[in-house]
């Protein structure tokens, strides 16, 4: 019985952050993970590697704040980037795709954005942010808007980006 409640008490009064719940998906499946991030500036990767055990599944972490960056290390086309921009879903998109190719891991996590204060236009506001998860099955992206000061807006963004992720790992 105290086993049983023990399990309960534990979980009760310390719950599992996102980071630990995608360590534990991830290592129980086998399964690996590498991350490309531009506006979170290496956030999203410094809060999966606090978990202890990660390494068993996080094999990189690449912060690509340059066009020049995603072009040379995640294979990103400068057609893409012209066209669309470096904030934008298709480029989101092959960010996380390169990044999952170029280190053969089961998931490839991206995030690009405006943190701020300055940078936006009308088109793209400080907050735009577009986070992609790539599998050798398929992608996705969604987009946000985010507000508040810079630190504000990296930190919903890597929030946001292990919420995506953990969705989809089944």
């Amino acid at each position: 019985m105290l086993n049983l409640v023990k399990n309960f008490v534990l979980t009760y009064n310390n719950p599992m952050s996102l980071e630990h719940k995608i360590i534990r998906k991830l290592s129980a499946k086998r399964k690996t993970l590498a991350v490309a991030e531009s506006c979170t500036g290496g956030l999203l990767a410094n809060r999966l590697t606090d978990v202890p055990g990660s390494s068993k599944c996080f094999k990189f972490g690449l912060v690509v704040y340059s066009n020049t960056a995603k072009i040379k290390f995640l294979k990103v086309t400068p057609l893409t980037i012209k066209k669309h921009g470096a904030v934008s879903e298709p480029t989101a998109l092959a960010m996380a795709t390169g990044v999952r190719r170029q280190l053969k891991s089961d998931f490839g996590l991206s995030i690009t954005g405006i943190a701020g204060p300055t940078g936006g236009s009308l088109r793209k506001p400080v907050g735009l942010t577009y986070i992609a998860v790539a599998t050798v099955k398929k992608t996705s992206c969604l987009k946000y808007q985010f507000r508040g000061s810079r630190q504000r807006v990296k930190s919903q963004a890597a929030t946001q980006a292990l919420k995506l992720l953990l969705k989809q790992i089944v």
